[in-house]
């Protein structure tokens, strides 16, 4: 192998790097973990192109298991992150953000102007916000890094090759996200042909994704799981009495994490013992009655942990400033750190979030012979079809519902 032609795929991988964001500190990483890796071609793979078979060896040498093995330790896991980024840039020329966050990807100013320009269309006139604007800007910046790494920078420039080659950098995607990603780029280049910026034809040039509808099962915890997730919260501890509060409404109500997140105090109605919601999904209103062990986590947190503001918001940060939860937090590290805590294995297909404690929840009221409308109803879902996901689920483990369906009542 020339190794010369890898060590410039490295320089040009590391100025890609830089060019997306990535800090002088995680790119002198990746130059050490790169740097080993050329040693090693140097001394075994003289002869042999880069390929992903190389890679796999030189990570079988280092004791690191493949891409697709389950758990690994941190050194594995970056080093494996490091060589599947030099994978990507070396099959694409393009490396795309696992995690495209505004202020660490940044945009140039000749498609910052046409960004801008979109969000504008996609809000004006509305009554309420699109709540999929977020996502989707955030895969638009994505798809306007990849069009400047490939030299386009107007709309005029955008061809089939390249809409089909920034989807072919995200098959590491699931089917449906993928379907998700190219649906926004479709909306986009519909805005630019009525702009008058693009040809209208692009549009159908977007790859149309196949997606099998409830090809991935929702995730249930076993009830050895749960218990032993609830057990490793701290409740003598500030954070501990808010996050068992948390968690208990997830696991015994279904409640959603942005419900959860937007739940205010005069929600709660302590007399009639529910809790009475606006779903921010759907926004349907829905009563939920309020279980003992539910109602004592509340208390002891309201009374005892929750800072004294005026803030109306149930669930407030422990740290000054004492404000609620950001909008797009899924709280996704308060379960992620008592799980681990607790040493709780979940295969790796398993969704991990708090909104797995919901399908655990739905899970047992199937488990417990309750009507799928009754569930579909205590779920707050509009469309009985979403529910019937749950009777795919094999819930031999779960034996009891947590709520009692005769309680619950919509607005």
């Amino acid at each position: 192998m020339d190794t010369t032609s890898l060590e410039s795929l490295v320089e040009r991988a590391l100025e890609h790097l830089t060019q997306l964001g990535y800090t002088q500190g995680t790119v002198t990483h990746y130059r050490g973990w790169w740097n080993v890796f050329i040693r090693f071609v140097r001394k075994n793979c003289a002869s042999a192109d880069f390929s992903s078979e190389i890679v796999e060896k030189y990570l079988a040498t280092r004791g690191v298991p493949s891409f697709e093995a389950g758990h690994v330790n941190t050194g594995q896991r970056q080093l494996r992150l490091a060589m599947r980024v030099l994978t990507e840039f070396a099959l694409h020329g393009y490396v795309p953000r696992r995690r495209c966050v505004n202020p660490l990807t940044p945009l140039s100013d000749h498609w910052r102007e046409h960004l801008d320009g979109y969000e504008r269309y996609c809000t004006e006139g509305r009554r309420k916000g699109l709540r999929s604007l977020r996502h989707r800007l955030l895969d638009l910046r994505r798809f306007l890094n990849f069009l400047d790494s490939r030299g386009i920078h107007t709309p005029r420039e955008i061809d089939a090759a390249a809409l089909s080659g920034f989807v072919g950098v995200l098959t590491h995607l699931r089917p449906k996200t993928l379907a998700t990603t190219a649906t926004h780029m479709r909306a986009f280049m519909r805005y630019l042909s009525v702009r008058g910026l693009a040809c209208a034809s692009l549009i159908d040039q977007v790859p149309k994704i196949r997606v099998v509808v409830g090809d991935r099962l929702p995730t249930i915890w076993t009830a050895e799981h749960l218990e032993s997730l609830f057990a490793a919260v701290d409740r003598a501890s500030p954070v501990g009495k808010r996050d068992y509060a948390i968690l208990l409404l997830a696991a015994r109500l279904g409640i959603r994490p942005g419900d959860i997140r937007n739940l205010r105090l005069e929600q709660l109605d302590w007399d009639h013992a529910c809790i009475h919601l606006i779903q921010s999904k759907t926004e349907v209103p829905l009563d939920l009655p309020l279980p003992d062990d539910v109602a004592e986590a509340l208390i002891d947190y309201l009374r005892h942990s929750r800072p004294h503001v005026r803030d109306r918001h149930v669930f407030l940060r422990q740290h000054a400033p004492f404000e609620p939860f950001g909008r797009y937090n899924s709280m996704y590290d308060i379960i992620t750190r008592y799980r681990r805590k607790a040493g709780i294995k979940l295969p790796k297909q398993n969704r991990r979030g708090l909104h797995s404690l919901r399908h655990t929840f739905a899970s047992r009221m199937l488990e417990a012979g309750v009507p799928l409308d009754t569930i579909a109803g205590t779920l707050g879902h509009i469309s009985p079809d979403t529910t019937r996901l749950y009777l795919r689920i094999d819930v031999d483990a779960l034996r009891c519902a947590a709520l009692d369906p005769e309680e619950v009542s919509h607005g």
